[in-house]
């Protein structure tokens, strides 16, 4: 199907922007997938500097790649997140401390975002919402159904005026349903929808392995929402329950053996591709596949060159387009 395959390089943020393109070209990817952290994109610059997206362009072009939609999770979280020191460090030195101008400066760094990638000439922004609920998700003490509804709520009111921005730019905003996120499954993605009215601005970005985790059906999910799919991530993951873990994890960092589960090299877990490729056929999903590259078990450079031939090999496969018996009819119309 041609689909292009990019490379997320939020986990590589450790390096600059060139070194990694020259990497991710070898590699065989089509283009990078921007994070804006690190030296890979920077919003305010974009803004500022009628340059700088010309050069971002020029320089991923110098060694045959391309942009079609950049990043910005960790500021996303921060405007609906119970804000505390672990956010700290992503936001500038002036505000370290201070939740209240934390979050201002998120929401206004989020429009921001929207009017940077117009610059850019990308149409999709993936990033989180942060959620405001996710700290009661399991109900003890009690937890009245209005605080739920409440969290909702918050989510209208906090971002409709992003979402105001995006669409003024023309630029969708894609929420990769995520743990800690006002969405993580396909009931919460359904009731995040509903919250927004249902606003064209605002889907998904595709990530199967924080469904399989929770033992969400990734393709159900598909399949629940065909119009809402903005941008897809390859990334694999496995449930290693052992009869001593579960799926929360224990408290135990990643890479450390007796999770109940972790992230995997594409390819090297327990996400069923072949039939997402199948049902991203079936919504005619069009749009990259990104490689999200996290396995903690595997040196980072050889899996991404493997997930890269992963990807173009096994998940980029067009539909047939006719009924592969449909030669019997066509036969027989030629006599």
């Amino acid at each position: 199907m041609a689909r292009p395959v990019t490379l997320f390089t939020g986990q590589w943020a450790d390096m600059t922007l060139e070194d990694i393109c020259k990497k991710a070209s070898a590699w065989g990817y089509d283009g990078i997938e921007l994070p804006c952290w690190g030296d890979h994109f920077n919003v305010q610059q974009a803004l500022k500097d009628d340059h700088y997206c010309k050069n971002r362009i020029a320089l991923l072009a110098k060694y045959g790649l391309k942009c079609w939609a950049i990043s910005n999770h960790l500021t996303g979280q921060l405007v609906l997140d119970v804000l505390d020191a672990r956010t700290d460090d992503w936001v500038p030195d002036a505000i370290r401390g201070d939740s209240e101008k934390k979050r201002a400066w998120a929401i206004q760094e989020m429009k921001d975002t929207a009017r940077a990638a117009q610059k850019l000439g990308v149409k999709v922004v993936n990033g989180f919402t942060g959620s405001s609920i996710w700290h009661l998700l399991y109900s003890f003490p009690p937890v009245p159904d209005s605080w739920i509804d409440d969290g909702f709520k918050l989510l209208a009111e906090r971002w409709n005026p992003i979402l105001d921005v995006f669409k003024e730019c023309g630029v969708k905003f894609a929420l990769e349903v995520h743990p800690t996120e006002i969405a993580f499954d396909l009931h919460s993605a359904q009731r995040a929808l509903d919250a927004l009215g249902r606003r064209p601005e605002f889907g998904f970005n595709f990530d199967p392995s924080h469904l399989h985790w929770q033992m969400v059906d990734s393709v159900e999910f598909i399949r629940a929402f065909p119009d809402r799919i903005y941008h897809v991530h390859v990334k694999d993951a496995a449930r290693t329950l052992d009869g001593r873990s579960g799926i929360l994890a224990s408290h135990l960092n990643f890479g450390d053996p007796r999770r109940g589960w972790d992230f995997r090299s594409p390819g090297r877990g327990q996400v069923d591709f072949e039939s997402i490729a199948r049902a991203l056929n079936v919504i005619g999903y069009d749009g990259p596949l990104s490689v999200e590259w996290e396995d903690s078990g595997m040196d980072r450079e050889y899996g991404a060159a493997e997930a890269a031939k992963f990807t173009r090999e096994k998940i980029d496969f067009k539909a047939s387009g006719r009924g592969f018996d449909s030669a019997f009819a066509e036969a027989q119309a030629k006599k």
